[in-house]
Order: structure tokens, then sequence, then C-alpha cells
């Protein structure tokens, strides 16, 4: 844990049962790394998958069945060097997967600030469980998504018009009006740096 910072690797092949740290707390620090794990027990499966484990391999570890984990972390690795086109995110529905180019505008619940109200393409609505915009930046691709105050996210592609304080979507509310969104000093640097590349 202590070389973790210079190592560079693919991806990492690890046990669960470990003395001092189990494998499931190594895989919450590898920061997104691709995790195949390998046990001889089957009761910690769908917590190693709530980490977004690749796969999972019952001892005695078969070289065949390892090949097989290890094809699914190459497709993996192949098709995140294209770029995820979706993310998968608690909802009030349960697990979704939201496909980026469908994500128009993020805003905090009025509800609940742990939470945000996501609006979709099709005029849908999700409430996006205990999520904060920090934790947003990270997983949607920052060249398409852009926050603009501290409770608002937009899909630069829904960008109309703008002025150094306010930004005009395309989306239309409910009275046919274009949905207008607050551009703060805080985010107005990056935004206008996005809309100038």
């Amino acid at each position: 844990m202590k070389e973790l910072p210079e190592l560079e690797f693919d991806f990492c092949i690890l046990d669960i049962e470990m003395p001092e740290m189990n494998g499931l707390q190594v895989a919450s620090l590898l920061k997104g790394k691709p995790v195949v794990f390998t046990t001889a027990y089957k009761e910690y499966a769908a917590e190693a998958f709530d980490l977004d484990a690749i796969d999972y391999v019952r001892k005695p570890v078969k070289k065949e069945r390892l090949q097989q984990a290890v094809d699914k972390v190459k497709y993996r690795l192949e098709s995140k060097s294209q770029g995820p086109r979706f993310v998968q995110l608690n909802t009030e529905k349960g697990k979704a997967l939201i496909y980026f180019d469908q994500l128009l505008y993020i805003k905090t619940s009025e509800v609940d600030s742990r939470d945000k109200t996501a609006l979709l393409a099709d005029h849908s609505y999700l409430t996006l469980k205990n999520i904060s915009f920090e934790k947003l930046q990270e997983l949607l691709p920052k060249e398409d998504f852009v926050r603009v105050n501290k409770k608002e996210m937009i899909a630069l592609k829904t960008v109309q018009t703008f002025l150094s304080d306010e930004i005009t979507t395309k989306i239309t509310e409910a009275s046919g009006a274009f949905l207008k969104v607050v551009l703060s000093e805080t985010y107005r640097k990056e935004f206008i740096q996005r809309v100038n590349l």
C-alpha cells in the first residue's frame, strides 16, 4: 500500500482474506483501477461487485478461468480507452445506466441536498441518490459537462447563449420559455475555457 502511489499497473488481482486489510478494503483504495478478486468464499461476491470488480474467481483458480477474467479486463480497458458512453448511478428507482448523450441538466434536489435531480433528453427526470457534484464531475466526460454554479451542472450541448452571469439553454421549461441558469463567478473561468475550445 505504501508503494501504491508510485506503482503503474493496468489492473489488480486480489485475494479477499488477507492479514491486516482485506481485499475489499484494498480495492476501495485503488481509485477505480480494475480489480479481479480470487477467493474461496462466495459470500463476498455482492460486496465485490458493489466495488465494480470485473470478475470474481473462486479458488482453486484454474488457468482457463483466470484467462477469462483477464480477457474481461482487457475488454473493459479497451472500451474505456474509447471512453465509456454511460455511467451507472443509484437513483430512486434503483441502479440506472445513464447515457451521457441523454443527460442534459443536473441540479441539487429540493427534497434532499445530498441527492441530485437529472433531466434527460426524453424530458423525464431521475433522482440521483446521495452523490456530490464533485463525484459527478469525476464520472462525466469533462468535454461534455460543466458546472455553472453551486447547485447546477449542464451539458455543454444545451448552451444557446450566455452572458457573464447567465446562460440560456435550449431546454424548454413547462412555461415554454428556455431554461436560464446562473453562471457564478466561481465557475465562470472554467465555463469560458470550455466554450472557447
